[in-house]
């Protein structure tokens, strides 16, 4: 995917998404297409175990074609090799949705909500805060916490 970048102010909140009125200070590069996934692990606050975990995750709620859609899909799923490469569509599909909802379930109450904004919706950190109406810094911990047990179920070492 070729990086999206775009310079936007640098505010004590982090980049800021509208230009201010006033003279600008200091700026920074954003790539718009990083996932927030990948900036948390690119800045040492995600090890590759989480990142591997959450990117399992995202793959099954791709898969499961659990994201809402515009309008029915008519072209076909072609998935070559891999542990469902036996299946058809249909149940790979099925099978995505069972291991998403297990990764779910396996994480725990509470801690659900910062996972799949995050994870599955692609909103950062500080927005899924806001949504959840959660203390700043507080989702850093609370999604390596999730991380970690999405990790153990898919058993990654």
């Amino acid at each position: 995917m070729r990086p999206l970048l775009v310079e936007r102010e640098l505010t004590a909140e982090g980049p800021r998404r509208r230009e201010s009125a006033g003279k600008r200070r200091r700026s920074v590069t954003v790539n718009l297409a990083e996932s927030p996934l990948a900036w948390l692990h690119a800045r040492g606050h995600l090890d590759d175990r989480q990142l591997a975990a959450g990117e399992m995750l995202r793959g099954d709620f791709e898969r499961a074609r659990l994201a809402p859609q515009v309008t029915m899909r008519w072209d076909p799923v072609r998935i070559r090799g891999g542990p469902d490469a036996a299946l058809t569509s249909a149940e790979r599909q099925i099978a995505a949705k069972a291991r998403f909802d297990g990764a779910i379930a396996a994480t725990g109450r509470g801690l659900e909500d910062i996972l799949w904004r995050v994870v599955c919706a692609g909103e950062t950190v500080p927005d899924a805060e806001r949504a959840l109406a959660w203390p700043v810094r507080s989702g850093k911990l609370v999604l390596r916490l999730a991380l970690d047990r999405v990790a153990d179920f898919y058993r990654l070492p």
